[in-house]
């Protein structure tokens, strides 16, 4: 009898113990839903979800630049393809780059490596890592910008493009028309278009890529301009404009939407593991990363002084960059406005750990140093006075633990395991991508 009673009376207390204490995962799980449905209250976690990519109709998009699968089949192989590469500044260099070079799905859609090369450029290594300058290139020569190459994943989000965001036409650039000066990259602006297609189309002509009718017929791309765009008239049908919105078409597809957290948003609770879990609370909830990093993209376009340093101060050669490089002022080098000086655009934070340069001088090696960093709140640039930085760069006083979970949340939760989806099986033109050149063809085994 009295082993009856203690075991009747062992069974309570273990009943009351599981009831006292929940499990640890189904505690995580309904934290961080209060903590996305706070951080979203009119959308809740459906605030975060991206669309697939097939799903046109959900995708953000330019209302004169509808997405429609022929513009995206185009798009997918113009953004590819290095034979565009026709109006180089050194012989060498003709049919060796393309808009790939330096956003390619290995790096994530960005460049591997702290600078991105496209003309000049020898090798692609190790997720570009490797990539050189050619010896014959000058350094002028090169085609290089003066800040890390901003990732083309997720700009559907995007309503303006660059780290100054001087691309487009609607949005955060309403207002600044006196800046589009003519003879200049900005002026494409004019044709108002939001940034994801302006930047597409003055990129062509920046990075040397030439759409040609006659060339374009002979690859046996004028069929595929005619699919995409049967309304536009012959006489402009083959040009730079239309090539650009078909890349931009296809770029606003390229999302990150097969990552653990995008899983877990649907509804599979045992996509991320605790520590991802853990990680995303804080992001939401205590360290309010959310404030800046919201909506699918987990992106906005705003733009904050936070004193990273800048791509002359990366320990590797650079060029094209130096301490005046205007670049360094951020907003302010589009703007000209005082209050926007060394304030950078918000960038997504998908697929970080593709290419281990951070910032937007690639002065960070690792996610775990960028957080770090806004955890501790101490600028790394001292060209930037401190009345410049943004209230929200402070220091967050986030436990060792805490930077370790939120750096497991963004390197591994945010990661998207199989961007080479995006990627055509072959360009018309037969050529290698996302680079042509000797040194790239062996790296990548395709000639």
């Amino acid at each position: 009898m009295k082993n009856h009673l203690w075991g009747a009376i062992l069974l309570a207390l273990v009943v009351l113990a599981a009831a006292c204490s929940p499990d640890e995962n189904t505690d995580l799980d309904d934290r961080l839903s209060v903590a996305l449905h706070a951080a979203d209250p009119v959308n809740g976690k459906a605030g975060f979800k991206l669309p697939k990519s097939y799903d046109f109709a959900s995708i953000p998009q330019d209302p004169r630049n509808a997405l429609t699968g022929e513009k995206v089949t185009l798009g997918r192989l113009l953004y590819h393809e290095t034979g565009l590469a026709t109006n180089p500044k050194r012989p060498e260099g003709t049919g060796t780059y393309s808009c790939a070079s330096c956003h390619f799905a290995s790096a994530g859609f960005q460049a591997g490596r702290f600078q991105g090369i496209g003309e000049g450029g020898s090798g692609i290594g190790h997720n570009g890592q490797d990539r050189l300058r050619i010896d014959t290139y000058l350094p002028e020569e090169l085609d290089v910008q003066p800040v890390r190459s901003p990732t083309t994943l997720n700009v559907a989000y995007q309503q303006v493009m660059l780290w100054n965001g001087q691309f487009g036409a609607t949005g955060p650039n309403t207002g600044t028309e006196a800046q589009w000066t003519e003879g200049t990259p900005i002026a494409t602006n004019h044709l108002g278009y939001e940034g994801v297609e302006t930047q597409a189309i003055a990129g062509l002509n920046v990075h040397r890529l030439v759409i040609n009718e006659a060339y374009l017929e002979s690859l046996g791309y004028t069929n595929l301009f005619d699919a995409a765009f049967p309304e536009v008239p012959e006489a402009t049908r083959y040009s730079r404009e239309m090539a650009g919105l078909a890349i931009a078409a296809y770029e606003r597809t390229l999302l990150a939407n097969q990552t653990p957290f995008q899983r877990y948003l649907e509804g599979k609770p045992n996509a991320m593991n605790d520590a991802e879990k853990r990680g995303a609370l804080l992001f939401f909830g205590e360290a309010n990363c959310v404030s800046c990093h919201r909506g699918p993209a987990l992106s906005t376009m705003t733009f904050y002084a936070f004193g990273m340093g800048d791509l002359d101060q990366c320990p590797e050669q650079t060029f094209g960059a130096g301490m005046d490089t205007p670049a360094n002022l951020g907003r302010a080098s589009f703007t000209h406005n005082d209050a926007d000086k060394y304030a950078f655009k918000t960038p997504t934070l998908y697929n970080m750990k593709d290419s281990p340069f951070y910032g937007h001088g690639g002065t960070f090696r690792s996610i775990s140093e960028v957080v770090n960093y806004k955890n501790g709140g101490v600028p790394q640039n001292d060209r930037v006075p401190a009345s410049y930085l943004a209230d929200q760069f402070r220091p967050l006083g986030l436990t060792a633990a805490e930077v370790n979970d939120i750096t497991a949340f963004l390197t591994t939760a945010l990661y998207d395991a199989d961007l080479h989806r995006y990627e055509p099986a072959y360009l018309l033109s037969g050529q290698c991508f996302p680079n042509n050149d000797v040194q790239s063809s062996l790296d990548l085994g395709c000639n």
